[in-house]
């Protein structure tokens, strides 16, 4: 580690400063060519050789290192989400409508100060390290972006032995390492619910089949699932987050649409949850004379830390000046690293933002959220250490 802390200071202001230019000018998912131009740059002046179009917009660069060991690859996601910046940092998105708010503009920057780490020593790098840079984490809905990359050969030529990512999260304090053996993140499904039936005038209800009343029973009746139909202490969400319905006060629509997300850390429960909503939208809109159709698609699987690998995570991460690291329960949130991890061993743990001092007090995915930028280099240097070790297996 000596080597890298003396290079920390040089490399910090680069690492803020590219992060500053992406959270300027974000895109959205499957959009990030500019983003992706950027990485592609910065890589090939690492010299570092760099594939570009992987999987849509994703970047893969390799340094090979100057000793025999493993392939150790390191990922980063590059999109942005759809919400106006309400931050009151110098550097806000220029692009209205979109902004950088669940810090992937800050892993793309902590990447590539690992890059910058790695180039600098790769005499004493052992194997080949394969940085991901993947579009479309975020397009959950479309099945993110790590599968189209992994069908684009990220994980092959050569073969990647293990792999890690890292993400930011407002929720813990800043220069807080965070992660946990086994399920750490969701499964993700999304679930469309489409009821209808004949409508009519307002003032004469008695003769329609009013979708939207009985998607209101629909709604309500779902949270009968977490609350006494599956075992409680199964971490499990079901919510309806989208109605949709209805043009004008005074006509009962003939259809009603509901869409939501269903979060389970178990194959079984998430197997049984389905069939319920299934079950439980089709039944309760029969009982009311309505016509049900039920869609359920799965985003992502649950993202499952290696225990061997993450114990020994956990003790580099110790050894980061400055840090400290804690292991957390599992979060409903979901990501699509978890793709990863089902092909190689790995794991993907979280670097805390929270700062009163500096108003990085916001979740991730609010408007307001702003990082810490003190501890980006604290993440390029955990990076670029887990690189190093397991390079050397």
């Amino acid at each position: 580690m000596g080597f890298f802390l003396g290079d920390l200071k040089e490399i910090e202001d680069k690492v803020v400063s590219t992060r500053r230019i992406i959270h300027q000018n974000p895109e959205l998912s499957f959009r990030e060519e500019k983003t992706a131009r950027l990485v592609g740059e910065v890589l090939r002046s690492l010299d570092v050789r760099v594939k570009t179009k992987v999987g849509g917009n994703g970047v893969m660069g390799f340094l090979q290192g100057a000793k025999p060991g493993r392939v150790v690859a390191l990922r980063a996601d590059m999109d942005a989400l759809p919400l106006d910046e309400m931050s009151d940092v110098d550097f806000r998105s220029k692009v209205k409508g979109v902004m950088h708010a669940c810090g992937h503009d800050a892993h793309v920057a902590m990447l590539l100060g690992a890059a910058m780490l790695l180039a600098k020593h790769r005499d004493d790098l052992h194997g080949t390290v394969k940085f991901l840079f993947q579009p479309a984490e975020e397009a959950g809905e479309f099945g993110g972006g790590a599968q189209p990359m992994i069908e684009d050969g990220a994980m092959e030529n050569p073969k990647v032995d293990y792999i890690f990512g890292l993400h930011i999260f407002a929720n813990y304090p800043s220069r807080t390492f965070a992660l946990r053996e086994g399920a750490l993140m969701a499964s993700s499904a999304t679930f469309k619910i489409r009821i209808s039936g004949p409508g009519g005038h307002g003032s004469a209800p008695q003769e329609t089949v009013d979708p939207v009343y009985v998607a209101a029973q629909v709604v309500t009746s779902l949270q009968a699932i977490p609350a006494r139909m599956v075992d409680p202490v199964e971490p499990l969400v079901v919510s309806v987050c989208t109605i949709h319905s209805g043009t004008k006060s005074n006509i009962i629509p003939a259809e009603a649409t509901l869409e939501g997300t269903l979060r389970t850390l178990s194959e079984v429960t998430n197997k049984r949850a389905k069939i319920l909503i299934t079950q439980i939208a089709k039944r309760v809109s029969r009982a009311f004379g309505a016509w049900c159709e039920v869609s359920i698609v799965d985003s992502f699987p649950v993202t499952r830390n290696d225990p061997s690998v993450t114990r020994k995570v956990s003790r580099i991460l110790k050894t980061i000046p400055g840090t400290r690291t804690v292991e957390i329960s599992p979060l409903l949130a979901a990501e699509d690293f978890s793709r990863y991890l089902q092909k190689v061993p790995g794991t993907y743990y979280f670097l805390g933002t929270h700062n009163k001092s500096k108003g990085s007090v916001y979740p991730n995915h609010s408007p307001q959220f702003k990082v810490d930028e003190g501890v980006l280099k604290y993440g390029s240097l955990s990076l670029a250490l887990l690189a190093l070790e397991f390079g050397r297996q």
